[in-house]
């Protein structure tokens, strides 16, 4: 993570200028703010070091819910654009340096289509990588993923951040594989993992948000269990179902979608 200037950093002046109502379209508000902030740093009107206004001050000046703007921060902080320092705000980071051609941006991703192939890279490796951990993790792992779940319980009723907690647990997943590759790929696609942080998956599954937020942990414990006891092929099949139900219902919302499109 680059590392910012010790001097004083500025901060964003709230008002019209700097932040603007979100724009009611058929994508998700999160991925409209991630665009509208991530634009602004872009366009240098948001600079390395400048400090973003306080969620309340975005929610006022957007529009929109609590959640929306954590998972909008999420987002952003796994897009490498800014950093959260706890207790002093969120501030804009240094650009990082070219990829070099591989990787996902995270704001680059926002239909569905997207959304299903990261799901089929992640079933691929994902299922591997529980695999492994069963076999490789450590007690400190296991206790890394269990705090992971334990944040993201804390938070199934919808109103706080479930997206962190989450990307968190399969993390802990990938570092305990022993191989630091999967880890390495995982943290390049960062938010891009969690279908939610750019498509309401809880309407795709015909769920309020805090029903899918409990069936999606249960998935959760599913391959924690199975990593628990070092039994491999339980967590291979756990985390296999897990993703697949995802693509799934996403696939299933997708011929949905298109069947009821009137042909031109």
């Amino acid at each position: 993570m680059a590392t910012l200037s010790t001097a004083p950093v500025a901060e964003i002046p709230e008002g019209a200028s700097t932040l603007a109502p979100l724009r009611r379209r058929s994508r998700s508000l999160a991925h409209e703010l991630v665009e509208s902030i991530g634009a602004r740093i872009q366009g240098q009107l948001l600079k390395p070091g400048d400090k973003l206004p306080t969620e309340s001050e975005i929610m006022k000046s957007y529009g929109v819910s609590r959640t929306v703007v954590r998972e909008a921060i999420s987002r952003l902080q796994a897009g490498g654009l800014v950093e959260t320092r706890h207790g002093i705000g969120t501030f804009v980071l240094l650009p990082r340096p070219s990829q070099g051609g591989f990787g996902i941006d995270p704001s680059d991703i926002a239909t569905a289509v997207d959304v299903m192939a990261v799901l089929e890279l992640r079933i691929s490796l994902e299922t591997e990588s529980a695999g492994l951990a069963a076999q490789r993790r450590t007690e400190a792992q296991l206790a890394e993923m269990r705090a992971a779940l334990d944040a993201f319980e804390a938070n199934v009723g919808g109103e706080g951040d479930a997206i962190s907690p989450d990307l968190r647990f399969h993390m802990a997943i990938a570092n305990a594989t022993g191989n630091r590759y999967f880890a390495d790929i995982m943290s390049h696609l960062g938010a891009t993992l969690i279908p939610r942080a750019r498509i309401n998956s809880s309407r795709v599954a015909h769920e309020d948000l805090p029903q899918y937020l409990r069936r999606v942990n249960r998935e959760h414990e599913e391959i924690y269990s199975a990593i628990a006891r070092h039994d491999a092929e339980s967590a291979r099949a756990a985390m296999r179902i897990h993703l697949t139900n995802s693509r799934e219902r996403l696939r299933r919302a997708q011929e949905a979608a298109q069947a009821a499109t009137p042909a031109t």
